[in-house]
């Protein structure tokens, strides 16, 4: 992965921190897009600390304003010519229904939306420097997962698991839809499943002191080992060439039916083109 630059969300803990890791212990530029300038130093510290060969990059975005994203994507462009992996790891989920500013409820627009605009403003970038990789971390809550286009924004009947559900599908039909639009560039994009993994995501995903919550951490796999997927997926040559695609445990598995579907997969791209505003 040496002179190989490399973008990674949602740097600063669990999944996006140890998948930074791995790629610059492999010799890759490592930019790690945090939301938190204090914990991104902090990650990014404990990283060279590791290593004394890490070369990683600091940015700052976050991912419930889109005008952040576009702000991350200007300031990429601007200290770098080439991409040569995009992984889109950041995500969250929320007990209660919330709205971002830009007016999306706020799993939908962390967890998909954003990294839909962050990836179209740097797909010039991605496919100057092919061959390229675009990596959508998802989850195997997307089999759950349905998207009611007359209610995208779940203002009837929202649940936690219900929403983080639709937005990981939202990933998957938005990782094969690109791959269509991407064929013959050089630029593969895949989705991946990293396992349960034992991350800050789902403290507030039951409460803080649900019993349930912190008895179910017992059985989730480190997020050393959730990071396994998306690093093998940014640098195996196993994979060179591979796209639309879905992993898990670095395998490659079926993804749910509705993933399949083009014409929801078309229709949610213009939707979303036009909630970022790239549609005009």
């Amino acid at each position: 992965m040496a002179q190989r630059i490399c973008m990674v969300t949602g740097a600063s803990s669990g999944i996006g921190k140890e998948t930074s890791r791995k790629l610059a212990e492999l010799g890759a530029t490592v930019v790690m897009v945090c939301r938190s300038q204090k914990r991104g130093e902090k990650a990014m510290s404990q990283i060279e600390g590791a290593s004394n060969k890490a070369v990683v990059e600091l940015m700052i975005a976050d991912f419930t304003s889109l005008d952040s994203v576009r702000a991350l994507a200007k300031e990429f462009l601007e200290r770098h010519d080439s991409l040569h992996v995009l992984i889109n790891n950041a995500g969250g989920v929320n007990v209660m229904r919330s709205v971002t500013a830009d007016g999306f409820e706020t799993t939908f627009q962390v967890d998909y939306l954003s990294h839909f605009l962050l990836t179209n403003l740097l797909l010039g970038a991605l496919e100057k420097s092919a061959p390229s990789r675009i990596i959508n971390v998802s989850s195997a809550s997307h089999y759950r997962g349905h998207l009611k286009f007359d209610d995208l924004q779940m203002k009837k009947g929202y649940g936690v698991m219900k929403a983080y559900s639709q937005a990981k599908l939202a990933q998957v039909l938005f990782t094969y839809e690109l791959s269509r639009r991407l064929e013959e560039t050089g630029v593969t994009v895949n989705a991946l499943h990293p396992g349960a993994v034992a991350t800050n995501i789902w403290k507030g995903s039951m409460g803080p002191s649900s019993f349930l919550g912190n008895v179910s951490r017992l059985f989730l796999i480190s997020p050393e080992k959730g990071a396994e997927t998306p690093a093998y997926l940014a640098s195996s040559p196993q994979v060179e060439g591979v796209t639309g695609k879905y992993y898990d445990h670095m395998r490659e598995k079926q993804s749910s039916a509705e993933s399949y579907d083009q014409a929801v997969a078309k229709k949610l791209w213009d939707e979303s083109e036009r909630m970022t505003g790239l549609s005009t």
